[in-house]
């Protein structure tokens, strides 16, 4: 089952770039086929059973369902692809780093989609046939300038939620995946520093 690549933070200004809201959950993989539909799930890097009620994450599995099947269905048979991993953020209002509360109300967003044999969608092909789902906001489009950076850090670009934004941007190189970099918020920043405490392991884990 595919895994969803690390992004860098050293930030890219030569690009043109989306930049999208960076939702504060848990990454969820669902595996979809033409002939099965939605099969398979994992968390990032571990399959998920849907009937393991000690795991929070899940019930992530019932809300891709719920909120998604039929219309990805469709979109994915219109791009007539045999297989895809699509890629979505849990979270409830009180998730943070990767925690959640149990009795939160959870939710799922879809934020990008590996299509078999094409690799990870770009940003602008993405946008174009999965944009009227429920994904994250787009905050901007075009160069990264550190106008942008400040704003991110500060907390100050219009609506952006707490931890920050990922950006994306077509590959000019004969690759299967975006360029893709992350910047955080100082404030989401000093809240997982004092969630770690001392354990500055823990922290670049997270960070």
């Amino acid at each position: 089952m595919k895994e969803y690549p690390s992004i860098q933070k050293e930030v890219n200004k030569d690009l043109s770039f989306y930049v999208f809201d960076k939702l504060d959950g848990s990454n969820i993989r669902a595996t979809w086929s033409r002939k099965n539909g939605f099969y398979k799930y994992g968390s990032r890097h571990v399959l998920l059973d849907p009937n393991d009620k000690q795991n929070k994450l899940s019930i992530a599995p019932q809300l891709i369902l719920d909120t998604y099947q039929e219309d990805a269905t469709k979109i994915l048979r219109d791009l007539r692809v045999d297989s895809a991993t699509l890629f979505f953020e849990f979270l409830g209002p009180q998730s943070f780093a990767g925690n959640h509360v149990e009795g939160d109300n959870f939710s799922v967003t879809l934020f990008d989609a590996d299509l078999y044999k094409q690799g990870i969608m770009m940003p602008d092909t993405f946008l174009k046939s999965f944009g009227n789902l429920k994904i994250p906001k787009l905050l901007h489009h075009g160069k990264v300038n550190q106008e942008l950076v400040n704003a991110v850090k500060a907390s100050l670009l219009d609506e952006m939620t707490f931890e920050g934004v990922v950006c994306k941007a077509r590959n000019p190189k004969k690759t299967l995946q975006p360029v893709m970099f992350k910047i955080k918020s100082q404030a989401w920043l000093t809240k997982l520093k004092n969630f770690c405490g001392e354990d500055a392991d823990l922290f670049r884990r997270l960070e």
